[in-house]
């Protein structure tokens, strides 16, 4: 009988496969932002009725672009829009600030709702931010102000200290609670992990004030590099947390789209960007991606194929070669945002151009879109365009068709 079953079970993964291959093979995914309610919800405050009406819209123009894959934005600002985990408050920007949680779970029905159209849905969590904008107070019985140390103000924000290790141990096991207790696909961390520096009325960068925890964790290590090393030990325990309870999920990161430049080290990019990950934001991509410690990465190259200082191609090509003999999958993250809003912006097919860009790339899998209300709006005709151009017919997600490859493999042998 199992004999009967594993012959049956090879001409149905061959029969799959030829018939896949007539098919396109692409990770289509957008960013849905609930951060001060750039996405869903609209505001804060709606109904339980009126914020599922907004997740089936959402989802059904997602399905209607024949795009696969949704990263959902459900811990803002050390807050949730879901109700099993209750560690953090609700978020302000679902109920309001001092609103009633919903009677239903948002997190479980977008879920639900995305894999009824064959989305996946990665869970995105921005690990650190705790307040958004200047001089907002952390609400109440929060469960930071119970642990004052694990605290660091920075320009008039507050943030988790990334440089203790019991704050980071903290943000590790709430995720991977999410992860134990919902039918998410995969989790999806942005590039805000050290803040983005900032300048004041001189030009001079303000410093992140975490010499207390650099003190007493720092072990004589220089400041940058300690630095590193707690991005870098987030990052990795936490891989190693999700996989020890469910293997079968993805872990992605989405970081700012340059290492660094070729004037910090010959093998950057040849760019000249502002910020760089390495030296600005404590964030070494490249050993991430080396040590295999993420299973995808999506740049954010939010810029145009004409900007000289940090071009569009010259930075796909660069991220195309990081990966190279590696397993990890490469994303470009592109910034539909900025879709009309300067010269280059205002060309119809400059997203358009780079999707197809990134399809003469073997290792470049597929796009990821940040500007979701541009497709809505259809801003120059962008929804069109994709669906028109590029996004025809639907696809299949990259990493499932190499699961069915390995499967196939594997019963061959």
């Amino acid at each position: 009988m199992k004999k009967i079953v594993k012959i049956i079970t090879i001409f149905l993964l061959i029969f799959l496969s030829i018939y896949s291959d007539e098919e396109k093979v692409e990770f289509r995914g957008v960013w849905i932002a609930s951060v001060d309610n750039i996405n869903w919800p609209s505001k804060p405050g709606l109904t339980d009725k009126e914020q599922k009406a907004e997740i089936i819209d959402i989802l059904d123009e997602i399905k209607s672009l024949n795009m696969n894959a949704i990263i959902m934005q459900i811990r803002p600002t050390a807050d949730r829009i879901y109700k099993k985990i209750g560690i953090e408050p609700w978020s302000k920007y679902l109920i309001g600030e001092n609103g009633k949680p919903p009677k239903y779970d948002p997190l479980e029905f977008f879920i639900e709702e995305a894999h009824k159209r064959g989305i996946e849905f990665h869970a995105w969590f921005n690990p650190y931010r705790i307040t958004l904008k200047p001089k907002e107070i952390i609400p109440e019985n929060h469960v930071v102000l119970e642990n004052p140390d694990w605290i660091v103000e920075y320009n008039e924000r507050y943030y988790y200290d990334p440089g203790n290790p019991f704050a980071r141990r903290f943000i590790e096991n709430l995720i991977v609670e999410v992860v134990k207790n919902y039918d998410i696909d995969a989790i999806h961390m942005d590039d805000y992990f050290y803040p983005y520096p900032i300048k004041n009325k001189k030009g001079k960068k303000i410093p992140f004030d975490d010499k207390k925890s650099y003190k007493k964790y720092g072990k004589g290590m220089r400041l940058e590099d300690w630095r590193r090393k707690n991005t870098d030990d987030f990052v990795k325990n936490l891989n190693l947390k999700i996989k020890r309870v469910k293997p079968e999920i993805r872990y992605g990161i989405s970081p700012f789209g340059v290492w660094r430049n070729k004037s910090s080290d010959p093998t950057g990019s040849d760019t000249k960007a502002g910020i760089e990950n390495y030296d600005d934001l404590y964030a070494d991509t490249r050993k991430w991606i080396k040590n295999g410690w993420i299973d995808y990465i999506v740049p954010q190259i939010y810029w145009d194929f004409k900007l000289k200082v940090a071009q569009y191609d010259i930075l796909v090509d660069w991220w195309a070669k990081e990966v190279e003999g590696t397993k990890v999958d490469l994303y470009v993250g592109h910034g539909m945002y900025k879709i009309g809003t300067t010269k280059n912006w205002r060309n119809p097919n400059e997203i358009i151009n780079q999707i197809k860009y990134n399809r003469a790339k073997e290792n470049v899998k597929g796009s990821v879109f940040f500007g979701f209300d541009k497709i809505q709006d259809n801003t120059l005709k962008i929804r069109d365009n994709l669906k028109k151009k590029v996004y025809q017919e639907r696809a299949s997600l990259p990493h499932r068709k190499d699961m069915e490859k390995q499967v196939l493999k594997k019963n061959k042998n």
